[in-house]
């Protein structure tokens, strides 16, 4: 709905192309933008309710035959939507705050992590700028601790000569020596933040990680919004190291 309380345009448009929500057309716009999901490619879809980009992300594998998967994880149980969906689409009910590394690779295909990660994750908004833009940051850092491990917090520690940061994101992972992301080499990584300093850090530790980041404000994207979308291209192999 638009801030008048009426549909707007992209909200009659998922109406009419079958798509759950109008959220569908920032996937579609950044997809079109950079490419991020090829045909046959393993998405996992983190934040998947209410389900628009289990849609997307499905339409962008291809053909049934030209395989590939959609994983979507979120705290509430989100079925798979009928239309633009098909059997390579599943979906678990898991908090990701908590979730291992090991436990997520499990689930990825033979187990070797995905090519794809998307993160639409948005903490509850509570109107304080600085408090919803801190739990945005650490949605975000939480995406890239699973996309990459520890060399996102090596990439931090080394900007911020602290040592303790090593060792408490370290901890963080239920999995114990398991510090290895799920995210393939040469994998693609899509974060959703709320535009603040803090965000923009997010990107420095990005940036030595991918071989491409760039920063991206989808037109679906509403105008009172302050969502802003991290795009990280090819994950370097030095990175998995």
């Amino acid at each position: 709905m638009g801030a008048s309380g009426a549909p707007d345009f992209y909200y009659k448009e998922a109406q009419r192309l079958g798509y759950v929500a109008r959220s569908a057309f920032k996937l579609l716009q950044i997809q079109k933008h950079s490419n991020i999901i090829k045909s046959g490619s393993s998405v996992l879809d983190l934040g998947c309710a209410p389900g628009s980009w289990l849609q997307v992300a499905c339409q962008s594998l291809g053909p049934l035959q030209h395989g590939g998967s959609v994983l979507g994880i979120d705290v509430k149980k989100v079925k798979v939507p009928p239309v633009h969906c098909d059997s390579r689409v599943h979906t678990i009910a898991a908090d990701v705050m908590t979730l291992s590394k090991h436990q997520l690779r499990a689930l990825s295909p033979k187990q070797k992590g995905f090519s794809v990660i998307l993160s639409d994750m948005c903490p509850s908004v509570s109107g304080v700028t600085t408090k919803d833009a801190a739990l945005s940051v650490e949605l975000g850092m939480r995406a890239l601790d699973l996309a990459v491990g520890s060399a996102a917090s090596s990439v931090q520690a080394s900007a911020d000569d602290d040592d303790y940061i090593r060792e408490e994101q370290s901890v963080d992972d239920p999995s114990g020596s398991d510090d290895k992301g799920v995210l393939r080499v040469g994998g693609n990584l899509i974060i959703k933040l709320l535009e603040s300093e803090d965000s923009k850090e997010i990107s420095q530790i990005c940036k030595p990680l991918f071989r491409k980041s760039s920063w991206l404000r989808p037109k679906a994207t509403r105008p009172s919004s302050r969502e802003i979308y991290l795009i990280c291209q090819g994950l370097k192999p030095d990175a998995k190291t």
